[in-house]
């Protein structure tokens, strides 16, 4: 079976789910150059739960978590099938507790990228939710213990912001970051790029940017998932390495 690769996705507003732009252009793109998953296991800055979550059942609801937007965003329905089998293996891998919750379903921050990568909706997609009350080492350690399911054809998908300061948005600063934000996502690309796992998960160390990049940590913490899930022999690739808004960025890291 194909080694999948290992996905995050800065996701950005839910509605690059139904425009056509560079961010959705690429994730097209992606899909069409690595290998077609078996399954998506998925960690969304939109699932962030008192404990460690999996949903388990094999019929999933589309979730619309989110308000005020045109009615077409509200109309989409990412329709996948679960996979109880890939619920019950994860839930072995992961050594600490945890628990099947199903009442949840496949949140924005999944299926607004999603419906560009597979819009048929044939994978099957099971989404294991960010325990708010862990610490960062403890989301990387949960992405360690899940990278031996890139061998079963899996591709980890995690899907947030690397810099996600909804207080600070400039709507005037289209395709743009602020200084400090600029300077968080490069600090983390550097990281990245040399291996320096650890400075990742101890992101705060960046002082001051990090405070202002990173003021809740629920849009964070999917690239401590996959940044777990990846190795020494994998190769990164980045995306759609830009600021949006002022306050958010939209870089997206590929291990394969």
């Amino acid at each position: 079976m194909t080694r999948m690769p290992a996905f995050f996705v800065g996701h950005g507003s839910p509605m690059n789910a139904i425009e056509d732009n560079l961010y959705t252009r690429t994730w097209r793109s992606l899909a069409e150059r690595i290998p077609r998953p078996e399954a998506i296991l998925s960690f969304s800055a939109h699932w962030y739960t008192k404990g460690t979550r999996i949903i388990g059942q094999e019929n999933q609801k589309t979730i619309h978590d989110m308000y005020g937007f045109p009615r077409k965003l509200y109309e989409v329905d990412y329709d996948t099938p679960g996979s109880p089998g890939l619920a019950k293996l994860s839930k072995e891998l992961i050594t600490r507790e945890t628990t099947y919750d199903d009442s949840w379903g496949i949140d924005h921050g999944t299926w607004s990228v999603l419906v560009h990568m597979y819009p048929n909706r044939d994978i099957p997609v099971l989404q294991i939710s960010i325990d708010a009350y862990a610490p960062p080492a403890t989301h990387y350690k949960i992405g360690q213990e899940l990278g031996a399911l890139r061998e079963k054809g899996v591709l980890l998908f995690g899907t947030g912001n690397v810099v996600h300061n909804l207080r600070l948005v400039d709507w005037n600063m289209a395709g743009e970051g602020f200084g400090w934000a600029c300077e968080f996502d490069e600090h983390i690309y550097d990281c990245i790029t040399k291996g320096k796992h650890d400075d990742v998960i101890n992101y705060s160390r960046a002082g001051d940017a990090a405070e202002l990049a990173v003021p809740a940590p629920d849009h964070f913490y999917p690239l401590l998932y996959v940044l777990g899930a990846s190795d020494a022999g994998d190769k990164v690739s980045v995306y759609n390495k830009s600021g949006e808004l002022g306050s958010l960025t939209m870089t997206s890291y590929l291990w394969e």
